[in-house]
């Protein structure tokens, strides 16, 4: 529930930022693209502590640090960058498999689709390019489906010939998954503080791979949530996006 309070009065979405922020550890110097208000935080609180490297883009022309420019990226030239594979970007989903298979483009029938979404957009290129993380603020059956009604981003049954290929965390407002499996099917990592295995069970449409002990997903430090509430969003709009 919005504003739940955890350990420490820590919050279920503040607990899916620094999730979000993980997703990025160790990357180096590349730039993140995170989609969404959690996302963006947590690419944010990464770059100020422990990936100090990562590159931030205003999505237009712009690298930014905070509020001041660094460097210049005009939009054309994020296609050089997701061709390099320098960057891991963070994407939504409507519909995802065990496989990872993303789906962003419509929800039926693409012939005569019941609901039209967003389009493929660049899911294709991200997820055969560099590697792509996925956010879904609620996690249900109707997200996590056992066959997603259309193939956007590529999950790793079809990423045969794909070198770049990987698909490295999914968040939700539970858990977090990953695909470190030898069939590379979807693992249940981590859930949140105060979330059952069970519960995340429920909410999935398809047979996870579940380890024999499930850790719970870390809480911010006392200084990461200091820059999540005073700096990064005193507003609380990471409220909003985690039901």
């Amino acid at each position: 529930m919005t504003g739940q309070l955890l350990t420490r009065e820590v919050t279920r979405a503040e607990v899916c930022v620094v999730a979000c922020a993980e997703a990025w550890r160790g990357d180096g110097e590349i730039l993140a693209s995170p989609m969404g208000v959690i996302p963006r935080l947590g690419a944010q609180l990464a770059r100020l502590t422990f990936a100090p490297d990562l590159l931030l883009s205003d999505g237009e022309a712009y690298l930014l640090d905070g509020d001041a420019v660094e460097g210049w990226l005009p939009y054309r030239s994020v296609f050089g960058v997701v061709a390099s594979g320098r960057r891991h970007v963070m994407m939504g989903a409507s519909q995802l498999d065990r496989h990872g298979n993303q789906n962003i483009s419509c929800i039926g029938d693409w012939q005569r689709p019941a609901r039209q979404l967003l389009g493929v957009r660049g899911a294709p290129g991200n997820t055969a390019n560099h590697p792509t993380s996925y956010w879904v603020p609620r996690h249900s059956p109707r997200v996590f489906t056992g066959q997603v009604d259309m193939v956007c981003g590529v999950g790793y049954d079809r990423a045969a010939g794909l070198a770049y290929h990987e698909i490295r965390r999914v968040v939700t407002n539970l858990a977090v998954l990953d695909f470190e499996t030898p069939e590379r099917t979807m693992r249940l990592r981590s859930v949140h503080p105060g979330v059952r295995v069970a519960e995340v069970v429920a909410a999935t449409g398809f047979a996870l791979a579940i380890p024999g002990e499930v850790p719970e997903t870390r809480e911010p430090s006392g200084p990461e949530l200091a820059l999540i509430r005073e700096r990064l969003d005193p507003g609380g709009a990471r409220d909003g996006e985690v039901p």
